[in-house]
């Protein structure tokens, strides 16, 4: 479902647009969304962002222009989540605090990658699948692991993978 109140940025493509859960949200010109993602409340996608399927974007999260966003990839906005109070009441949304996270320019973050709230990634950086990022990712580096380090710079868009069937 998109609510009413998501803007949308000029071809934007959604294939199959009965299958996400948008709203409240900011999605920029040319961004593609795959089925099964949640996109909340003042989120804002900048230009080109690419999300696959089952990502979770909750409020508080910033994804600048032309970031992809892997398969099933989490990001939280609470440090200290819980369902009720100490009086073991529901909680409500403003007995929370919303930690907000920012996804820089041309950012990749991996199948499975979880990305805990209060962190920068920034422009450039990757995050490996299946790590957990609990500090910030500096520009155009390569984070991997759990929890995520810094294990060098980021791979070339160009750069050969071992198993693709090149030999050097």
């Amino acid at each position: 479902m998109i609510a009413s109140d998501v803007q949308l940025g000029k071809d934007v493509v959604i294939p199959q647009p009965e299958l996400v859960n948008l709203y409240g949200c900011q999605i920029g010109d040319g961004c593609k969304i795959a089925a099964f993602v949640e996109i909340q409340r003042d989120v804002r996608l900048g230009r080109n962002v690419k999300v696959l399927p089952f990502a979770f974007i909750p409020s508080g999260v910033t994804i600048e222009d032309g970031a992809f966003i892997g398969p099933h990839a989490c990001f939280t906005n609470d440090r200290h989540p819980s369902a009720v109070g100490d009086d073991g009441e529901l909680l409500t949304e403003v007995e929370w605090r919303l930690v907000t996270t920012h996804v820089g320019r041309r950012a990749s973050i991996g199948a499975n990658a979880t990305i805990v709230c209060g962190v920068t990634i920034g422009d450039g950086a990757m995050v490996a699948a299946g790590s957990v990022v609990t500090h910030d990712v500096p520009a155009n580096t390569l984070a991997v692991g759990v929890p995520a380090r810094i294990v060098g710079p980021r791979p070339r868009a160009d750069a050969k993978v071992l198993g693709s069937g090149h030999r050097s």
